[in-house]
């Protein structure tokens, strides 16, 4: 059982930025896919960004409200998943979650991921 631990969450102004970090509790050789989700009050979970490594390569997708501002990254021990999030507005406030699946390519549908953390929130006031 893998088990994510995130952190990084908390009140920022708008134009402000944030790292979030996600800990895996189990090292991986093997191909997978990392990502952050985001839920805001009354809306569907989205995609923020993903992060796919196969082989020697990572690959990377973006959602539209994250592309440009986002960056996702992840450490060579597949161990840590970072999200460097600038430029940030009100629209960003959400519970931000770290998920990730053993499938070598990105998924939007959450039901696509075997591990979750429990999501630190982020708020960004204007």
């Amino acid at each position: 059982q893998v088990h994510l631990l995130e952190s990084g969450g908390g009140l920022v102004q708008a134009g402000d930025s944030l790292r979030l970090t996600c800990t895996s509790s189990m090292r991986t050789v093997h191909d997978g896919t990392g990502a952050w989700f985001r839920q805001a009050p009354g809306k569907e979970r989205e995609l923020v960004a993903a992060i796919s490594w196969i082989g020697r390569g990572t690959y990377t997708h973006y959602g539209d409200a994250a592309r440009g501002r986002f960056t996702i990254s992840v450490d060579n021990a597949k161990i840590s998943l970072l999200l460097e999030m600038n430029s940030l507005k009100p629209d960003d406030t959400a519970v931000y979650t770290c998920a990730r699946t053993q499938r070598s390519a990105y998924s939007l549908n959450p039901n696509d991921y075997e591990y979750w953390g429990r999501g630190p929130q982020v708020t960004v006031s204007s």
